[in-house]
């Protein structure tokens, strides 16, 4: 099986290993801590991304927003290197404890800069050899507005790929993980899908090109997990998923949710 770092992506997506998705423990980044991750993931790209020590160079422009400011870049660069997420290896049956950021380098004149980067041996260890990824669409990571369908998105993108599986069961606390919900937050079942699963369902099934679907086990009247299943999209749902996402971002939770008015 080929090593992921040395694929290619296509214009207009992102490859991202497995072992940079389904992770433990990511709770506490937030919606642009994981847009900032991803860019230096992907301005980095290739077989250097595995080696151990590397330094990449990135222009700050390139990880904020038009209204962004480098101080908010600061803080996210920070929370990258000091949340430590639990990369779990299933066939070794060992658990990798490691922050995603390793030293950086950030010198800013106004709001211009430039941010030299390295990621930590360990990660650089894990990527060296990783076969499973994900390919992501640019456009419908960047028109997501939750952090919990930015996570959705990449956890089935990953997963879409492996046409022998369509569904997974999973417990609580590795829906939480998957999601990214942070330890002590939306702790009931109510709070956890009103706030996380049902408005991260409703984007991705908007904007993807498939669906997921989590629905709840129970034991009793209590919820115990969940089984998640997806699958692709037909060419009509596609078309409608395209068009969802040029359209203008005001509006689209009314239009998701069928709360939408029509002008008379």
């Amino acid at each position: 099986m080929k090593n992921t770092l040395n694929l290619t992506p296509n214009p207009g997506e992102m490859l991202k290993p497995a072992e940079l998705i389904d992770l433990k423990r990511s709770g506490p980044l937030t919606l642009q801590d994981r847009r900032v991750f991803n860019a230096l993931v992907q301005h980095a790209w290739g077989p250097k991304l595995g080696q151990a020590g590397v330094w990449f160079e990135i222009d700050t422009a390139e990880l904020r927003s038009s209204t962004d400011r480098n101080a908010r870049l600061s803080e996210t660069l920070e929370r990258l290197m000091q949340t430590i997420v639990v990369v779990v290896d299933k066939g070794a049956q060992e658990e990798l404890r490691t922050p995603l950021l390793s030293t950086n380098k950030l010198r800013t004149t106004a709001n211009r800069g430039r941010l030299q980067y390295k990621f930590t041996e360990e990660l650089a260890a894990l990527l060296r050899d990783s076969t499973i990824f994900a390919k992501l669409d640019l456009a419908v990571m960047k028109s997501f507005s939750s952090k919990y369908a930015f996570a959705l998105y990449e956890v089935v993108s990953r997963r879409i790929r492996q046409q022998h599986k369509f569904l997974e069961e999973l417990t609580i606390e590795q829906l939480r993980d998957l999601l990214g919900v942070e330890d002590g937050k939306l702790v009931d079942y109510k709070n956890l899908n009103n706030r996380a699963i049902e408005p991260a369902i409703e984007e991705v099934n908007s904007l993807a090109p498939f669906t997921v679907s989590l629905a709840a086990k129970k034991k009793g009247k209590k919820v115990v997990g969940f089984v998640m299943s997806w699958a692709v999209k037909t060419e009509a749902g596609m078309k409608e998923a395209y068009a969802e996402l040029h359209r203008p971002r005001v509006g689209r939770k009314a239009r998701l949710t069928g709360t939408s008015e029509t002008p008379i």
